[in-house]
């Protein structure tokens, strides 16, 4: 989904939020030093297949999936990362690596980090490597409708 087309979504659901343009960067730690934002405020997308299906987890961008949390929570016997290739066709417009968290656009299901939910606002990937989205994290839940998830090590020291 190009910056574009997820601006006009966004619009047409009445969501306020601020684009961010910045020099070329991959990961998130890079893209918010390079927006000169806090890099507790860019939630990455990650894709992981659960018992082989796909599915979207975001979180900060400072924190990594500790796998057997997202396995325990969600009963599931296999969770691993997806590799590029397996979904390098899912997000058509979208650099590889750069998909908003929007899950329902592509019919995938967000679990997102319980960290989260305590942000005011969020900022990701607009389907580029140089433009991220800002918006209110209460209008991404409105939207996206996540399952909130003990991902990190960071979730649990926040419960």
């Amino acid at each position: 989904m190009p910056a574009k087309q997820l601006k006009e979504y966004l619009d047409q659901n009445q969501v306020k939020y601020t684009s961010i343009r910045h020099s070329p960067a991959y990961t998130a730690q890079e893209i918010a030093h390079s927006a000169h934002i806090s890099g507790k405020d860019v939630a990455k997308t990650v894709i992981v297949k659960i018992d082989g299906q796909m599915a979207m987890v975001v979180l900060p961008a400072a924190d990594q999936i500790v796998f057997p949390f997202l396995r325990d929570a969600l009963g599931a016997s296999d969770v691993e990362l997806a590799t590029e290739r397996e979904f390098q066709d899912q997000f058509p417009g979208c650099e590889l690596g750069a998909m908003p968290p929007l899950g329902n656009l592509y019919g995938m299901t967000v679990y997102a980090s319980e960290s989260l939910v305590h942000e005011e606002e969020i900022a990701f990937n607009a389907g580029t490597h140089t433009e991220l989205v800002r918006m209110c994290y209460a209008d991404f839940a409105r939207l996206v409708k996540p399952k909130i998830l003990h991902l990190t090590y960071s979730d649990t020291a926040s419960a």
